[in-house]
């Protein structure tokens, strides 16, 4: 295998997201579930995207498995490397963003490493290194009240600098509607300056293009998807890599039963599982009972059971953000994301064994829990259910085929649920 682009993405959704965009463009991708084994079988690819439950674990660890993750694309050919993060930036003043892009930096010999978030199909943008979620700078956003990394600054040049030991730097929109060269220059003219990290504004996906091109000079990228779509269209553009079509063998049935677990607590995701109560049987957990350690995975997959064989059904552990308050002052941040997390897993794992192999899945940390519990290697990208959302076939299985979607909390439309389960037969 000789890879063209590897990527290290520190979330499953973000990691579904950015092998969609590749996949779009024309890129042969597959994802992975942490770094290979050697013996995992992969089809002939352009791109490996490595994904990692990285994003709000102990920096140091998360820079362990980022290395690692590195260390294994490289070896594959991969002379450049995206270090995929959240389009809305999630991380604390401790990382893991900061710590990772040092390292990783580190270890190729970059002087300076472009990063940007912004991905405007998703209402991502970067002005004045500020991030924009639609209309509205990140910190007056729903990202704020974040459960785990609750988003108060919009200023990325700000936050990357907490998280960073070199300095920071900003390549604005003027600069980078002047084009590639322009970009170069500036930046030129910031690692002259000692700064290590340039924060670069996009508005339109003409900006990510010229970003792709620039950093396709370098050895290492920070940013969402949006970065990735530059980065792809300009392999296909310099002829590196042969625009490919889709791969049908993503999306070629599965049958048996089909469910949807709902651990986000996002706006969008709450708006979501309301849509599909008027179209599938939802169940909604108790958070007290899950925290306490009580039987709700027990209850919920009874619940199921008598009701699979009817048609999907949705099990949901979200909650509003003053809910999420609450508990998390009663037991903790930390032991609430984890018990409900298992719980997750747990009831994943037992409609697996029940037969459900087309499961969609919504929220980062849910999606992390449910994947590691199944023990599932790899995917293939099939078609897009919403912006960053694909179908995924699992590969490298020995229990069967699935057919997972992994949704981040805030994306897809109000009817996802359906929609997802539309396409995947």
């Amino acid at each position: 295998m000789t890879l063209k682009l590897g990527c290290i993405a520190d979330d499953y959704t973000g990691a579904s997201d950015l092998a969609n965009t590749l996949t779009r463009c024309g890129l042969r991708t597959v994802q992975t579930i942490g770094v290979p084994a050697d013996d995992l079988l992969l089809p002939e690819v352009d791109a490996v995207v490595v994904a990692l439950k990285s994003r709000s674990i102990e920096a140091a660890d998360a820079v362990a498995r980022s290395r690692a993750a590195d260390k294994w694309l490289r070896g594959r050919g991969a002379s450049h490397v995206l270090f995929k993060i959240c389009s809305t930036f999630d991380s604390t003043d401790r990382g893991n963003i900061g710590p990772v892009t040092d390292a990783l930096r580190a270890d190729c010999g970059a002087t300076i490493v472009l990063v940007t978030p912004a991905f405007p199909a998703t209402g991502r943008t970067v002005y004045q290194g500020n991030l924009f979620v639609g209309s509205v700078p990140l910190n007056e956003s729903p990202l704020k009240d974040h459960p785990l990394n609750p988003m108060l600054d919009s200023s990325l040049v700000r936050v990357l600098a907490r998280q960073s030991v070199g300095k920071v730097g900003l390549v604005d929109l003027a600069v980078v509607a002047r084009g590639t060269d322009a970009v170069r220059a500036r930046l030129g003219e910031l690692a002259a300056q000692g700064v290590n990290a340039a924060i670069i504004d996009a508005v339109f996906d003409a900006d990510l293009e010229t970003i792709g091109a620039v950093a396709l000079d370098h050895r290492l990228s920070v940013g969402a998807s949006g970065i990735g779509l530059g980065l792809a269209r300009a392999l296909v553009a310099s002829g590196q890599v042969k625009a490919a079509t889709d791969d049908a063998r993503a999306m070629e049935p599965v049958g048996g039963p089909a469910a949807c677990l709902a651990g986000s607590c996002s706006q969008a995701t709450l708006q979501q599982i309301a849509n599909a109560e008027a179209a599938i049987a939802v169940l909604h957990l108790d958070p007290e009972r899950v925290v306490a350690g009580k039987d709700e995975a027990q209850r919920a997959l009874a619940w199921a059971s008598a009701r699979l064989a009817d048609g999907p059904v949705l099990i949901a552990s979200s909650s509003a953000p003053d809910e999420v308050a609450r508990l998390q002052a009663r037991h903790g941040r930390e032991g609430v994301g984890h018990a409900i997390e298992q719980a997750m897993a747990d009831i994943a794992e037992g409609l697996a064994q029940s037969g459900v192999r087309r499961l969609v899945v919504a929220g980062g940390e849910t999606s992390g829990a449910v994947v590691d519990r199944l023990g599932l290697l790899g995917f293939l990208v099939g078609a897009e259910i919403a912006a960053g959302v694909p179908v995924l076939r699992t590969v490298g299985t020995r229990a069967g085929d699935m057919l997972l979607a992994l949704k981040s909390g805030n994306f897809g439309g109000p009817a996802f649920f359906t929609d997802a389960l539309a396409l995947m037969r």
